[in-house]
C-alpha cells in the first residue's frame, strides 16, 4: 500500500468514458467506475447476486448489475431498484496525473 492506503489500480485511459473496468486492491474486487466525467470505486460484487458489477452498464452515476438489472449508485453504493436491498462499498479515488489510485481503507470512503 502507498500513502494513506492509496494503491495505484489503473491509468485514467484504462476507464472508458461512461464505463467501468474490474481490478483486483489486494483481494478485493474492485470496479473503478467513469460516469459523467467522475471516477469512482466501489465493490465489484453485487450485492444480491454475486456477478461483476464491472460488466454492467454506467449511466447518470449509476451502475446496473447485468444479471437481474439493479442499479446501484456510485457515489454511496446504495440500490436504487430492486432485487438488490443492500448497498455494496464504495472506496475513496485519488487522481494522481493520470493514475488511479483507490484506498480500501473505510476512513478513507
Amino acid at each position: 500500500m502507498s500513502d494513506g492506503g492509496f494503491v495505484k489500480v489503473c491509468t485514467l485511459g484504462d476507464v472508458p468514458d461512461e464505463g467501468a473496468l474490474g481490478v483486483e486492491v489486494g483481494d478485493t474486487p474492485v470496479a473503478v467506475v467513469r460516469s459523467e466525467g467522475e471516477v469512482y470505486a466501489i465493490s465489484d460484487i453485487c450485492s444480491h447476486a454475486e456477478v461483476n458489477l464491472s460488466e454492467g452498464e454506467v449511466e447518470d452515476g449509476t451502475i446496473e448489475c447485468w444479471l437481474h438489472g439493479s442499479c446501484f449508485e456510485l457515489s454511496s453504493g446504495k440500490p436504487i431498484n430492486p432485487p438488490a436491498t443492500q448497498p455494496v462499498p464504495t472506496y475513496a479515488v485519488k487522481i494522481d496525473g493520470d493514475d488511479v489510485l483507490v484506498s480500501l481503507d473505510t476512513e478513507n470512503s
